[in-house]
């Protein structure tokens, strides 16, 4: 017996009409990324900015719609706003990958002027002007650093179309909501993490506008149970985009780490990265040169195969801290890969030492005290 198909969710959600606009949900465009993975439907309701909580009843309808069709179970609905009055999407203009399951309800922002993250003490994020350097790398073994130092470390995967830190911190399995708000997060070394990756499968592309990264990122922040924390590090997406503005705008970030290799063409990104961060009146607590050195296993010889010292000189040019070197090593990604960073699996290492340093000279910043 076959399960439920994407045909009778959506021909279940033609039913439901938008009384403002006198058209179903479906014809109107409302309902975006629409997916059914198994016994589960997933889908996003775009409204008028100005309607917000009056969506609520329409919202409540389409979901038991959905669930009325024969094999579902379970249906997860993100609200967002996004179109104005009469500028609705045609049904056509749907992505055609199904969100993750995030809880049912639309996300409050953060209020007051501070923007702080409730139980929160600081946001620190890692990011990078390119991909391929490393970051999520040195985002999950810097977390577990922080927290063998005694900190309360959260990290936030908000690299959205590229969601590694399951797989690197060894996590698996859905978040759960108790009451369909609250998203409790997952914990590993120390380290309590929520991603993207943990809504859907690793082989599943998340394929989102604009809109649904920033209504995604800001439930992130405003609905996960973070509990109390030192610091949240956020590995940002590579590049200048919707994420990192959001983040920037939505929240209060308390400072920024670039990653970078040392050759030419990743510092030139990572400068225009550096540049963005300004404009947005983000601090910069340092620049971390990845993939650094190799060290040869046979002749015990040093390597620079992406050059040498290009970071640590452009951190001198622009005046902000270096935070230090990390070598270009087989047991830094076999130990990412396995689900159990270096920092955590070899704490006498050489390798782990590189990262105990970033990590002590990260808390010298004013950020951290």
């Amino acid at each position: 017996m076959s399960g439920p198909t994407l045909e009778a969710v959506r021909a279940a959600l033609s039913k439901i009409i938008d009384p403002a606009q006198g058209k179903d949900i479906i014809s109107t465009g409302q309902v975006q990324g629409l997916g059914v993975n198994g016994e589960r439907v997933s889908f996003i309701l775009e409204v008028d900015t100005n309607r917000g909580s009056a969506m609520e009843p329409l919202r409540k309808a389409a979901e038991e719609a959905a669930k009325s069709v024969p094999g579902i179970v379970a249906v997860n609905v993100v609200m967002t706003a996004h179109a104005g009055e009469g500028q609705a999407k045609p049904a056509s203009a749907a992505p055609k990958s199904a969100p993750p399951g995030f809880p049912i309800k639309a996300p409050k922002p953060l209020e007051g002027a501070s923007k702080r993250v409730p139980g929160v003490d600081r946001i620190i994020a890692i990011a990078s002007g390119k991909g391929g350097v490393g970051k999520s790398t040195v985002s999950s073994n810097l977390a577990v650093a922080l927290a063998a130092q005694g900190q309360r470390v959260g990290l936030l995967d908000a690299d959205v179309y590229g969601p590694s830190q399951p797989r690197m911190l060894g996590v698996s399995g859905r978040p759960s909501s108790p009451d369909g708000h609250i998203i409790l997060p997952l914990r590993n070394h120390g380290v309590t993490l929520m991603s993207i990756g943990l809504m859907t499968g690793e082989d599943e592309a998340v394929v989102w506008r604009g809109p649904m990264l920033m209504g995604a990122l800001q439930q992130m922040l405003t609905q996960v149970q973070w509990g109390r924390l030192d610091v949240l590090l956020v590995d940002l997406p590579p590049g200048t985009g919707d994420v990192q503005m959001t983040l920037c705008q939505k929240a209060e970030v308390d400072g920024v780490v670039i990653v970078s290799t040392p050759q030419d063409i990743a510092l030139i990104d990572a400068r225009k990265g550096i540049d963005m961060f300004q404009k947005m009146n983000t601090p910069i607590l340092g620049i971390i040169e990845n993939m650094s050195s190799f060290i040869c296993s046979t002749c015990e010889t040093v390597h620079y195969p992406f050059g040498h010292g290009g970071a640590k000189a452009e951190a001198e040019k622009l005046g902000v801290p270096f935070l230090g070197e990390i070598p270009l090593d087989l047991d830094i990604r076999i130990a990412s890969d396995s689900g159990a960073p270096i920092v955590a699996t070899k704490p006498d290492s050489p390798q782990t030492k590189a990262f105990w340093d970033v990590a002590e000279n990260l808390m010298k910043s004013d950020a951290m005290k």
